[in-house]
């Protein structure tokens, strides 16, 4: 923020949020200019109309269902649903497609990607929707490596952020609640390169977590209690039928390369309440046994 000037105008700064080719959105310099001018009003005017436009072209968000941007195409992204079939998936008969989106019709079993193992390096980008009260989880590592699917505002896991929607499940924390109502579509990435992870929902990251930092001991701890091997490479992406309905679309994955940068923004899980943590610990203990 630069000094006021005697004039009375009153400074003020802006920026602009671009997106880069691989789906990350940079930040451009902060500039000053003044109330009191034509070019600021136009400036300003200019920088609300790109942010809108930057919004908008966020990969998870733009484009019609179950097909790939031209940025998409570039970036090595390969659909892996197209709207129609469910070639290249196994399961037992109790996923359907319905308008387009893989919807869980029945509880017999989680629906899995069987044409391909998950690369060790990828980006996985993804639509989902629930009904009120469905739990669900999409499965991108071995062991216990899970973006959860949820109704926080009413399913039991809601009241602990710990295994609300787009939690690593039982380990980190999103920054915030960022769901859409229930009954609408969210989009969702996850990246995930050598020791982090991050999780994203309807275009914010909400998730940063690299398990070999050692403010995070406690973090891997709990997830190793639970049957995670956080070093585990190889799996096969499967989404979770926890018995209620589920919608997906628009699944599309990618492996990444030693060239593809990650966003490294902090992002600051958010509290747990100490009536979830007792829950939390009873949980604990049982898996202990």
């Amino acid at each position: 923020m630069g000094e006021d000037r005697d004039s009375g105008e009153v400074p003020f700064s802006y920026r602009r949020e671009i997106l880069t080719p691989k789906g990350e959105f940079a930040v451009t310099a902060s500039r000053e200019c003044f109330s009191g001018s034509l070019f600021c009003f136009l400036a300003a005017a200019a920088t609300c109309v790109i942010t809108l436009v930057v919004r908008a072209e966020n990969p998870a968000d733009a484009g019609p269902a179950n097909a790939l941007t031209d940025e998409e195409k570039a970036a090595g992204f390969e659909l892996l649903f197209d709207g129609k079939s469910l070639d290249g998936w196994q399961q037992s008969g109790n996923w359907e497609v319905v308008d387009g989106a893989i919807f869980r019709a029945r509880k017999e079993g989680s629906l899995t990607w069987a044409a391909k193992t998950v690369p060790d390096d990828f980006e996985l980008r993804f639509e989902w929707k629930v009904a009120q009260g469905s739990n669900s989880g999409v499965y991108y590592r071995p062991g216990q490596y899970e973006y959860q699917i949820l109704d926080n505002s009413v399913h039991a896991d809601g009241r602990n952020p710990r295994t609300s929607a787009a939690s690593l499940y039982f380990c980190i924390a999103p920054s915030r609640d960022a769901t859409r109502p229930v009954g609408q579509w969210n989009t969702a990435r996850i990246v995930a390169k050598g020791t982090v992870i991050q999780h994203w929902l309807n275009g914010e990251k909400v998730l940063h977590f690299n398990y070999a930092d050692p403010k995070h001991a406690e973090d891997v701890e709990r997830l190793r209690i639970r049957g995670a091997d956080l070093a585990a490479r190889g799996s096969h992406l499967f989404v979770q039928d926890h018995g209620d309905p589920v919608w997906y679309r628009s699944i599309r994955m990618r492996a990444l390369g030693p060239d593809d940068v990650l966003d490294q923004t902090p992002v600051e899980p958010e509290p747990v309440s100490p009536e979830a943590l007792k829950i939390e610990q009873e949980k604990l203990d049982r898996f202990r046994k």
